[in-house]
């Protein structure tokens, strides 16, 4: 009897499977259907995202096998696995300079910090440790580009829309008085202002409200960016 039964459920299973294959024989090809589905997007911003998130399209896989248009339509939903948000773009920041509070001691600059607003309407990520260039005659294409030494972690930042993010950068401080000396025997470097190059979200020109940048060695110790103002 339970050889019977047995018998019977392997029937059964064999059928079953037997249909099941004959069902995906009628379906068209798989990846065709996600492409096409990925594809619809109704703005860049969302294209962008989808192409920066791994997987994006795939939400969209699972269903592409089905006849009806409206299944594969929800592109708008191509960001929200994971629900992150993409790295600030350039011009989507706007950036300013100040001396900072705690710098070494000197008659130079010592130490400035750049804050980076977000003037976008997303929410968007800033990471790293920034690239900078004194501008000669506070033009961009007299870019001089200094020795940069990172210091701490970096770690993703997400700025939301007016939110802001800094990064602090400390100079080799020019000694003395008027103006002044370095202590490497290297003259003292005034620059009107400095390009300050954030990792994929572009450079951003910015002066000090209260004066230039002296430094000497033409040498940076620059901060990762930070959700928390530096002093």
């Amino acid at each position: 009897m339970r050889y019977v039964n047995g018998m019977r459920g392997a029937v059964v299973a064999v059928v079953v499977s037997s249909a099941a294959l004959a069902v995906a024989g009628c379906q068209p090809g798989g990846g065709g259907a996600d492409t096409a589905g990925g594809g619809v997007t109704p703005s860049g911003a969302v294209s962008s995202a989808a192409s920066s998130t791994p997987g994006a399209s795939k939400p969209g896989s699972s269903a592409s096998g089905s006849s009806s248009p409206a299944v594969s339509a929800p592109p708008s939903s191509a960001p929200a696995p994971g629900g992150s948000a993409g790295t600030c773009s350039a011009g989507s920041l706007k950036a300013t300079a100040r001396q900072a509070a705690v710098r070494p001691a000197g008659t130079g600059t010592g130490a400035a910090v750049v804050e980076f607003t977000n003037v976008s309407g997303r929410t968007c990520v800033l990471e790293g440790h920034p690239a900078v260039a004194g501008a000669g005659n506070g033009s961009p294409e007299m870019n001089v580009p200094l020795t940069v030494k990172p210091t701490g972690a970096a770690a993703p930042v997400k700025v939301a829309p007016g939110g802001k993010a800094w990064v602090k950068l400390t100079f080799v401080q020019v000694q003395g008085e008027a103006d002044g000396y370095c202590v490497s025997g290297s003259a003292p470097v005034v620059y009107p202002t400095m390009v300050v190059r954030l990792p994929g979200s572009g450079a951003y020109q910015v002066a000090l409200d209260d004066g230039q940048f002296a430094e000497c060695d033409d040498t940076v110790t620059v901060t990762a960016v930070s959700a928390v103002r530096p002093s």
